[in-house]
């Protein structure tokens, strides 16, 4: 007997609870299905299903199983779905988030493409300098920037990310330039507030170590395009990633400070929750900005 549809014929049975409601859902005579669940039992040498006149239960060793097999014929979906008609086919609605500002550069206009290339998916794109909690708030996907805090949700590295420590002339013209991160404490320093971001500050390599500072000042705000709009009017020093102020170093709007302590790059990430399936839409959203942060040209 097919081992195949044994499996699946068995998922049928957990789900919807009776042999009835999976052989109408198959289109054959329930006794098949009994006989698929018989054969699948004998061959396991275990008790998958507890059948009564009433219901329908599953053992403990049903219950893992019924996991696996969930697990392995989506693979399969999937499998047979990435080549059908000559190319991936995925549908249905996935939902993203990514920090404002970086999302506003590097995801919002990422997204006409992947749309041209999967035209039944649907995207809804959250921008936020919030840390959303995707998996309470229901997003598939979120595109986070630095370090990231410990938790159970999976993380891909997309991309390096490197910060810089920058001034406008006209602050470091007024309140002088740090030769020092110790220094920071006697300076302005814009920072995100603390319900934007969870960083455990900014970094610095000080002796040959990785030290995070908290530096403060009369200025911080959720939103770090603000920060960025300050930093350049001259109210601060600023410690902002390279992508967003690359530009204004160039124009002499900004001026890098502390390079001889630069941290190294942390990381620009996807980060979407433990789940053994990943569906097909949000696996090719994921390897669609992997395969886009990846191209070397792609920052330049």
């Amino acid at each position: 007997m097919d081992r195949l549809k044994q499996m699946e014929s068995f998922t049928l049975v957990a789900t919807k609870g009776s042999l009835t409601a999976a052989a109408q859902a198959e289109g054959v005579a329930p006794a098949v299905i009994g006989r698929r669940i018989d054969g699948l039992e004998e061959r396991l040498g275990v008790k998958l299903l507890v059948r009564t006149t009433r219901k329908i239960s599953l053992t403990h060793e049903g219950s893992a199983f019924l996991e696996d097999c969930q697990r392995l014929l989506g693979d399969l979906a999937n499998a047979e779905a990435s080549v059908s008609a000559g190319g991936l086919k995925a549908s249905g609605y996935v939902r993203i988030t990514a920090p404002a500002g970086f999302g506003r550069r590097h995801v919002a206009p990422l997204i006409p493409k992947f749309l041209a290339q999967h035209p039944d998916v649907h995207l809804s794109l959250n921008l936020s300098d919030r840390v959303i909690d995707i998996v309470n708030e229901g997003f598939d996907c979120a595109v986070r920037v630095g370090d990231l805090p410990d938790s159970s949700l999976v993380s891909l590295r997309l991309a390096d990310n490197r910060r810089l420590c920058v001034a406008a002339p006209s602050y470091l013209k007024r309140a002088g330039v740090p030769a020092h991160p110790s220094e920071l404490t006697r300076h302005e320093c814009l920072t995100l507030s603390s319900d934007a971001s969870q960083t455990r500050g900014w970094a610095f390599t000080v002796d040959g170590q990785l030290t995070h500072l908290r530096p403060s000042g009369r200025l911080d705000c959720s939103d770090g395009q603000v920060l960025h709009d300050w930093c350049v009017a001259g109210l601060g020093l600023a410690w902002r990633s390279t992508w967003e102020v690359e530009a204004d170093i160039a124009a002499g709007r900004l001026q890098q400070v502390l390079d001889d302590f630069a941290a190294p790059p942390n990381g620009i990430y996807a980060v979407f929750p433990q789940r053994k399936h990943l569906a097909l839409r949000v696996r090719l959203w994921i390897d669609f900005l992997k395969a886009s942060y990846g191209d070397e040209g792609y920052w330049r």
